[in-house]
């Protein structure tokens, strides 16, 4: 049962995803990427949803959910006047290590759509909400070996950033007339080194400062009310 779910996660967030942004970058002009962005968005919580039927206290997981949202739109708001300098990537990768791999994608697509209310939507919205999610995704796969071992949580961030400008670059040569060319792709890579060099020593120093404070909310927070634990596993919890 749980490999049946964990293969139908990783459709849906590696497979039907991604195909979404792309379709959305070759085929639709203008204004689709609205739509783009609803159906990310919409087939985010699917995972959730559908892990949800295995879960006690959903509702007091949605709550948890929203929270960090907001905490990583936020963020985002506080450090808009410092290009590249944002604590979103760090507390998605938090999300995914504590909370798991569909929450980390969650929140980090959630991230990109609802702080661009603010920033200005556009056909980067899904790019970004791609980009996020998919590092939250990866750090709910690696949790084990981030969660231990503080150098490997630096690196990872460090390289969550690059990939993180890798992807907005795709964006930036494929919106240009619709097609992928490589060499204007390398031209926008090199363009936005120093940027992408900000933005990942960024990530390490949220990483320093907020992982600790709060992965050990997030832990009392599970352990006490139960939460993010497939119900035949979890265990009751009493309300303080």
């Amino acid at each position: 049962m749980r490999k049946g779910k964990n293969i139908f996660t990783l459709c849906i967030l590696l497979v039907v995803i991604p195909m979404v942004v792309i379709l959305g970058a070759f085929v639709f002009r203008e204004k689709h990427y609205l739509w783009i962005s609803l159906c990310v968005a919409v087939l985010s919580f699917v995972p959730m949803l559908y892990a949800f039927e295995h879960r006690e206290n959903t509702s007091r997981e949605l709550m948890v959910l929203s929270v960090m949202v907001a905490l990583s739109v936020m963020g985002r708001f506080v450090f808009a006047w410092v290009p590249g300098f944002k604590p979103v990537t760090a507390i998605t990768i938090i999300a995914g290590i504590y909370l798991g791999k569909e929450s980390g994608f969650l929140i980090g697509a959630l991230t990109a759509v609802v702080s661009n209310f603010y920033f200005g939507q556009g056909p980067w919205t899904p790019f970004q909400m791609l980009a996020w999610g998919l590092i939250g995704l990866c750090a709910g796969l690696l949790h084990k070996s981030l969660e231990k071992r503080k150098v490997l949580l630096c690196i990872f961030g460090f390289f969550a950033g690059v990939f993180y400008s890798l992807s907005m670059d795709v964006w930036t040569t494929l919106w240009l007339d619709g097609t992928f060319n490589f060499t204007r792709y390398l031209a926008s890579v090199v363009s936005a080194l120093p940027i992408t060099a900000e933005y990942a020593l960024s990530n390490i120093i949220f990483l320093l400062l907020l992982s600790k404070p709060i992965a050990q909310k997030l832990t009392r927070i599970k352990t006490k009310y139960g939460l993010f634990i497939p119900k035949q596993k979890s265990q009751t919890s009493s309300v303080e």
